[in-house]
């Protein structure tokens, strides 16, 4: 949804046939890679079983664990040009202090920082690392499951996503010249969006899709983080970037593996 090598992606790999299959498929998609190859460690895989509109994962993370602020400071020059900054939630499990980094300079900068709750159990056993995040997020996406985790997990007495969406908007924020924005996917109930000192959060429709077309729900949310962000990217409105999120949800669902 950007051009071509607009996006730098940082990570981290091994040295053998499946980091040679990423950065081949990534090279075609125009996606630039920046990986910290580790030579002792394979690269991650993931086992995906679907069954109808259901699915279960088995991973084996492997060298995504291993990821080092260091390889983030040696290629700190893509850091410096970008305008906008995304976390996957899973990357607080390996390496905080690269996080961290981050954030603190979007926030000296007035760059835009967004986080992905990513799931539920990031919630319940790394709280401490989302909440040590949380003054930096511009923007935090997740869905009503990770927002209902992170509710049970803060004690805040509420399973209402709109009420969980405005206390994520409200929560201390480091970078006081731009709103947070909490953005709450449901599935096909309407998108929440709660934006930091406004009382009533917007809600907005999905883009619905017959059951029949459905071919695998992996990767939905972040393929609507994806749609949201280059919306941002491109300094759409608010309507258009949820709409954008939607849009690219609904085609990647009707794919199988994510689009």
């Amino acid at each position: 949804m950007l051009p071509a090598d607009s996006v730098a992606f940082f990570g981290c790999v091994g040295k053998d046939k499946y980091a040679d299959i990423l950065s081949k498929e990534n090279e075609k998609a125009g996606l630039h890679t920046v990986y910290r190859v580790d030579e002792k460690t394979p690269t991650g895989r993931c086992g995906v079983v679907i069954t109808g509109h259901n699915r279960s994962m088995c991973t084996d993370l492997a060298a995504a664990n291993e990821y080092k602020i260091e390889h983030l400071k040696e290629q700190w020059n893509y850091v410096e040009n970008a305008k906008v900054y995304y976390v996957g939630g899973f990357h607080l499990t390996v390496s905080v202090p690269a996080v961290m980094a981050l954030g603190e300079e979007a926030a000296s900068k007035n760059k835009i920082f967004t986080m992905n709750l990513s799931a539920p159990f990031i919630q319940q056993f790394f709280k401490d690392a989302v909440d040590g995040t949380a003054p930096y997020w511009d923007y935090v996406i997740g869905n009503e499951s990770e927002a209902l985790a992170y509710a049970e997990a803060h004690s805040l007495d509420t399973k209402d996503t709109v009420e969980i969406a405005k206390h994520l908007a409200n929560l201390p924020k480091k970078n006081s010249q731009r709103k947070r924005m909490a953005v709450i996917t449901q599935g096909t109930d309407p998108t929440i969006v709660a934006v930091q000192g406004e009382d009533k959060p917007r809600q907005f429709p999905v883009h619905q899709i017959e059951k029949s077309k459905i071919c695998d729900t992996l990767g939905a949310g972040d393929a609507f983080a994806g749609g949201f962000l280059a919306g941002v990217v491109e300094g759409k409105d608010l309507e258009t970037c949820v709409d954008m999120g939607s849009w690219l949800a609904k085609l990647g669902i009707q794919e199988l593996g994510p689009a």
